[in-house]
């Protein structure tokens, strides 16, 4: 088996890591550590949210809905992703917040991966 190839689920390895398949976090030597790049899949219910809103963000993200209906909350503007394969960027320091408006499937990647940030 080549080291530097890793084969899996997103669905079962995301269970493993609060969603996360990707990023700095993973072990050092897994083809999945990267300082990068973050990758997440995001398995919500409906009327799941976001605990608090995340403030003082250092990275940019990408949000793409792969099932559902799922609202990204903005400074002054809120964005309705409803079908698949709609999506947002936004860029640092935007704070941002979210609400599953139905079961919803989404991808998100952030760059780069900070070691030792975490958004609240």
């Amino acid at each position: 088996m080549n080291d530097s190839v890793y084969v899996g689920n997103a669905g079962k390895d995301a269970a493993l890591d609060r969603g996360w398949l990707l990023g700095h976090f993973k072990d050092v030597g897994d083809p999945r550590h990267s300082e990068a790049v973050e990758i997440k899949w995001g398995v919500h219910p409906r009327a799941d949210r976001r605990a608090q809103w995340v403030r003082g963000e250092k990275r940019t993200a990408l949000l793409v809905l792969i099932s559902g209906r799922f609202r990204v909350e903005l400074p002054g503007r809120d964005v309705l992703l409803k079908e698949q394969g709609d999506y947002v960027v936004w860029g640092r320091g935007v704070d941002h917040s979210w609400f599953a408006e139905e079961e919803s499937v989404v991808l998100t990647v952030r760059w780069p991966s900070v070691p030792g940030y975490a958004a609240n």
